[in-house]
């Protein structure tokens, strides 16, 4: 009796090493609403019927946080990796390039998912598992190899999707051509139209497993007009509709049944009033210099330079030489410019979910936090710190502030298989949305930081 026992207990634990075997007949779809911040769930003026109607059948947050800094790229790759930058490393629109010693650095959105995103993506896992998985306007996804069908949002989009997906377009009249240039040409609406009509023809043809789903023409508007805007009110409109074609194609080919939708957001959204000028703080105090240099790309002499964030700003000592001495100025230069609150240093960067310095060259050396109503910007020349923003000056919405601000919450519907009907529940976080679509369809997601949302469940 023993023995057999013995041998139960070591078949048990053998099935526990075993993969989980892939959940083929069910479906996730992550849907994002750039710059959805949570307050337009409750804002009776906002035109997002089908997403309120969603809200009622599933499981609605009070907001979701959000992952500093608080913009589009580091956060959609939060939602698909459960970790903050601190991890996955990507901190801007793209990446981080220091450009020598004493140099100006620059941010460079044309790298692939490899060269961007430092650790294993849910779709990674999903792929390897057997899953189908496909991405529609998502950040970080050049190159992807784990994407069955991929139209990323990069720059020289169609030099980047799947062929078959791009022929298939075109074919069928979305698409006004196989070049590049075509569809950049296109209107920001537009545009959401073609990715609409794109992920829509890959639930009718192959519907995917996994599929991640991003909307944009709401952050275009919501900078230029601002958030509550008639401008924003009527991107989300637009969003909502987009919403609504997506599950008129679910309910065609018969999967509603059996698929989880989750929409969220990657940021919220604030007003601004006025735009700080950093670096011609430091041009004027010597430690930039806006005169090109001979290099490819081109830089410009930069002892000391920030690379605005919107709602803040990170700041770089690129000379190790004069580093100590340039710090020192640099804070003097800060404490007095207005507009300015505070001046983070290293050691609270983890508690922010941001890499140390010393580990990551992407980071910046200080971080700058901007009083209410300010927002930060890269301009070097002129000679004013401030300048008020304008619709022809800077952006009257800005996102980009830190977490903790509750307008950078963004919202949070999950609703459809295996979700609880009609629950409202607080805050979640980010990190949360990885781990939990994995657990739905059979899976458990490695290193990641956030926990499944059991909660939302049945």
């Amino acid at each position: 009796m023993k023995h057999r026992t013995g041998l139960c207990s070591l078949l048990a634990f053998f099935l526990l090493l075993l993969p989980a075997r892939a959940d083929t007949n069910h479906h996730v779809i992550l849907i994002t609403i750039d710059g959805g911040a949570a307050f337009y769930l409750k804002d009776a003026a906002a035109p997002i019927p089908t997403l309120r109607k969603l809200a009622a059948q599933g499981v609605v947050a009070e907001g979701m946080r959000v992952s500093n800094p608080s913009i589009t790229w580091p956060n959609h790759t939060t939602l698909v990796t459960g970790v903050h930058p601190e991890k996955h490393s990507v901190l801007f629109n793209g990446v981080l390039m220091r450009q020598g010693d004493g140099l100006s650095v620059r941010v460079e959105p044309k790298r692939t998912k490899e060269q961007l995103v430092a650790v294993p993506t849910l779709y990674d896992l999903l792929h390897a598992k057997g899953y189908r998985t496909a991405g529609v306007n998502w950040p970080c996804t050049r190159q992807a190899r784990t994407l069955h069908d991929d139209f990323p949002d990069v720059p020289d989009t169609l030099n980047y999707t799947t062929p078959r997906l791009v022929n298939e377009l075109t074919a069928a009249g979305v698409l006004a051509g196989q070049g590049n240039t075509n569809f950049t040409r296109e209107s920001g609406p537009r545009r959401d139209q073609i990715w609409t009509e794109a992920a829509t023809h890959l639930i009718r043809t192959r519907p995917p497993n996994f599929m991640m789903f991003h909307l944009l023409i709401t952050d275009a508007l919501q900078h230029k007009h601002g958030p509550r805007s008639m401008a924003a009110y009527t991107a989300l409109g637009m969003a909502d509709a987009h919403l609504r074609d997506l599950l008129a194609a679910l309910d065609q080919k018969g999967l509603r049944e059996r698929t989880t939708i989750f929409i969220v957001a990657d940021h919220g959204f604030e007003t601004s009033t006025n735009l700080i000028h950093p670096n011609v703080v430091l041009r004027k105090a010597g430690l930039l210099d806006t005169n090109l240099v001979a290099t490819n790309p081109p830089a410009y002499p930069a002892r000391v330079q920030i690379i605005s964030e919107g709602g803040t700003a990170l700041v770089y000592f690129t000379n190790p030489k004069t580093k100590a001495q340039d710090r020192v100025r640099a804070l003097e230069l800060f404490r007095a410019t207005e507009g300015i609150a505070e001046i983070l240093e290293p050691e609270t960067f983890a508690a922010l979910g941001l890499p140390d310095p010393a580990k990551n060259p992407q980071m910046g050396d200080l971080v700058l936090v901007p009083k209410p109503g300010h927002a930060f910007s890269n301009n070097s020349t002129g000679e004013a710190t401030i300048t008020p923003v304008t619709l022809t000056a800077g952006s009257l919405g800005t996102h980009g502030y830190l977490a903790s601000n509750p307008n950078m919450n963004a919202m949070f519907v999950a609703v459809g298989r295996g979700i609880k009907r009609g629950v409202k529940i607080g805050v979640v976080d980010n990190r949360d949305v990885a781990p939990t679509m994995a657990h739905l369809l059979g899976q458990t997601l490695p290193g990641a930081d956030g926990k499944v949302l059991q909660e939302i469940l049945e």
